[in-house]
């Protein structure tokens, strides 16, 4: 069946609708929220009608990077992290090319439009299409890689005319001027108030009556099946994303003209915050209702700014809108709906060495050497740095931490949380509070932390156990983004010392007032934390959690309460990160607000991701691997090395680099049984089954999914009846 036939279907269906009669409700209904958030902006930050409009104008231009969120949405159904920094490329190439390049206007931003149509069909092509068949959440994630080696391009842009980056305005084409409100208006906001309504309206255009839109609308609920339609799904799926970057080149461009855009500087985030707002507010597909919500966003930011002078009051204001908008949804069951909300599923398990390969002499002596070789690195290593070195491995130690907390969460129990700095920010505000102020030691300090970081986190868990997958990841960042802009910056109450103060001793006995003590009660914590959490993977806690994240349906059948568990990973998770931030403020002896941006978030899952999210260990590579590149590579490289990084262990290494690790050791463990003539265990089945094969036959490959869910389930069974299980060493 061809496209021009779903079409035929679709005209059907539409024709069926036209004939039914529409309430006043349902016409309003799209603008009801934006509605909302004007009433507001006028009750609690009200302004004059000049500062009104120019509200208008810069929500018009957010409108576009939320349009091109929701076309990916549609095509995709993925959150695209990347919308920002896909326009903030070409626009800043075109910038440039007027601003430091002495071009005329209309050159520029000719360059600046044909950069993004090249890089849309780049991003499609080299990333988008790697990914055609695999989990809409792992997708999601690539963005987020693909956002920072977009961002690494932005940076490097400048330094072809010798610059840096740095806060840059287009200038207008023309001389233009109008007073309204006491407002001047000139030539850049005219294009804005005309060229971004005619790119909507050329938007719905191309959705709603041509063949490119009514193959979007098909293929949006199931790829395979419009495929096997006859929709040319790969086609559809670059112009999609072309599109959607020209909508992304347009809004940043234009921005550029009405206000100051720091190019260069981390704009992607900040672009997408407020396209997400509308995007959830708007239902995700409503595009009358995104584009309306955008504007009324535009304005509330600017009546925010109009009365405290402070823009970064918007973020918390977003993250309550997010939030409710999110919770008082009704989500359907459909196919896409379930596969958008699925947890991180299928990151494999880690299998422990079989008793009786342990025992052999090659897998003794060389887990004895490596182990040497460990703590040959991590103890004497430091003694090798200058106090600069130690206490960068300091602060790795400290995101080992953070690391290993992502693990229990996402890699564990499957929610996937981009906004853990955030646990890590309340750890460190409760530790810059009890050390600083009161003069508590490190440890305790640490377990009242623990404490409050759990508590913290099973309050958010509570309203995240009615999302999950894209919606949960969502509502974590936006909660982040809101702790960073109004808590930690002490907005609300300077209930934060944020002065530096004496670190007390460990104990009340053992002084940490230098730089390599400081590490080695790092790595001392470190070492209890990764105990503490081997021990719970291989009790009934740990199986319950990786049978949640495998097959949530089989762990309710085997009377285990799927809500108990997810709040026990959200405390767990919680208290670790808390725990961690403890450790950041005494390296840092004082608390230090930047460390806990949203950005963090990001780049901490992201490195995660990188190390593994089966195992332990990967939180610690991960934390290795992205502050190596950071500390080591200058300021742009280390963008592209953790971006490229993320989509290169996506691609090829699925569990991370642990998981190659863990691979090449199953490769030497049945080579040392060959070598022995003995039986080993199949290393691809589970570990606490005794079956065993001849030397030499490989196990029969499985589907790693259905073969994860079942060692799940049986994990879980066995804790259901209180049977011991041998866990997964990590």
């Amino acid at each position: 069946m061809s496209s021009a036939g779903v079409q035929g279907g679709g005209a059907a269906s539409a024709r069926g609708r036209v004939g039914e009669p529409r309430s006043w409700w349902s016409r309003l209904a799209p603008v009801a929220p934006a509605v909302g958030i004007l009433l507001i902006q006028q009750v609690c930050f009200p302004m004059p009608l000049g500062a009104v409009a120019s509200g208008v104008v810069l929500g018009l231009l957010g409108a576009l990077g939320a349009l091109g969120l929701a076309l990916i949405w549609r095509a995709n159904r993925i959150i695209n992290f990347a919308q920002g920094d896909l326009g903030a490329l070409p626009a800043t190439l075109g910038v440039l090319l007027v601003v430091l390049g002495g071009l005329p206007w209309v050159v520029g931003v000719a360059a600046g439009l044909g950069a993004a149509v090249v890089v849309g069909v780049l991003a499609d092509v080299l990333v988008i299409r790697r990914f055609f068949s695999s989990p809409r959440l792992l997708l999601t994630v690539a963005t987020i890689g693909l956002a920072q080696v977009l961002a690494f391009g932005a940076l490097l842009l400048p330094s072809l005319w010798d610059e840096g980056p740095g806060i840059r305005t287009l200038p207008p084409p023309f001389e233009f001027s109008f007073d309204f409100g006491g407002v001047i208006f000139d030539a850049n906001d005219l294009l804005a108030v005309v060229i971004a309504p005619l790119l909507m309206v050329g938007l719905a255009v191309l959705l709603r009556a041509t063949d490119t839109g009514v193959a979007v609308r098909a293929s949006a609920d199931r790829v395979e099946r419009a495929a096997l339609l006859g929709v040319p799904v790969h086609r559809l799926e670059a112009q999609v994303w072309t599109l959607a970057t020209v909508l992304s080149f347009a809004s940043v461009m234009l921005t550029a003209g009405v206000t100051n855009l720091p190019f260069g500087v981390g704009l992607g985030l900040a672009v997408v915050l407020r396209a997400l707002a509308a995007l959830v507010i708007g239902r995700m597909t409503d595009l009358v209702a995104i584009a309306s919500a955008a504007v009324a966003i535009g304005v509330l930011e600017r009546g925010i700014e109009w009365n405290t002078g402070d823009v970064l009051l918007l973020a918390p204001v977003l993250a309550a809108l997010i939030l409710a908008s999110l919770l008082l949804q009704r989500r359907g069951q459909t196919r896409a709906e379930r596969n958008t909300s699925s947890s991180w599923r299928g990151v494999g398990d880690v299998r422990p060495t079989p008793r009786v390969l342990a025992r052999l002499p090659e897998v003794r002596a060389a887990t004895a050497a490596l182990w040497l070789l460990i703590l040959a690195a991590v103890v004497l290593g430091p003694l090798a740095m200058g106090t600069n070195g130690q206490l960068k491995a300091a602060t790795v130690v400290g995101f080992a931490v953070v690391g290993v907390s992502i693990v229990v969460l996402t890699g564990w129990a499957g929610p996937v949380s981009l906004g853990q700095m955030a646990f890590v920010g309340v750890g460190a505000a409760v530790g810059a509070r009890v050390m600083g102020e009161w003069g508590w030691e490190p440890v305790t300090a640490m377990l009242v932390a623990a404490l409050v970081g759990a508590v913290v986190a099973v309050v958010v868990g509570l309203p995240a156990l009615r999302l999950d997958g894209l919606y949960l990841a969502v509502t974590t960042l936006a909660l982040s983004l809101a702790a960073s802009a109004w808590i930690f910056s002490n907005r609300i109450a300077e209930w934060i010392p944020l002065g530096a103060f004496e670190r007390p001793s460990v104990l009340l006995s053992i002084p940490v007032d230098t730089p390599l003590r400081i590490y080695y009660f790092s790595l001392a914590v470190l070492a209890v934390v990764l105990v503490a959490l081997r021990g719970l993977r291989r009790g009934r806690t740990g199986r319950i959690l990786l049978a949640l994240r495998d097959n949530e349906p089989g762990v309710s059948a085997f009377g285990v309460s799927p809500v108990r568990a997810k709040l026990t990973a959200f405390a767990v998770s919680g208290a670790v990160a808390a725990v961690a931030g403890v450790l950041f403020v005494l390296q840092q002896g004082a608390f230090r607000a930047t460390t806990f941006l949203p950005e963090e978030s990001l780049t901490v899952f992201v490195s995660t991701v990188i190390g593994g999210l089966a195992s332990l260990t990967g939180g610690v590579l991960g934390a290795v691997f992205q502050r190596g590149a950071q500390w080591l590579l200058p300021a742009p490289w280390s963008f592209f090395a953790t971006g490229a990084g993320v989509l290169l262990v996506l691609l090829f290494l699925p569990d991370g680099l642990g998981g190659l690790w863990w691979r090449v050791r199953d490769r030497g463990l049945r080579w040392a049984a060959r070598r022995h003539s003995v039986p080993s265990l199949a290393l691809d089945r589970s570990a606490t089954e005794d079956h065993v094969v001849d030397a030499g036959v490989e196990p029969v490959p499985e589907d790693p999914g259905v073969a994860a869910a079942d060692r799940a389930l049986a994990e879980v069974g066995g804790a259901a009846a209180g049977e011991p299980t041998e866990g997964v060493e990590s």
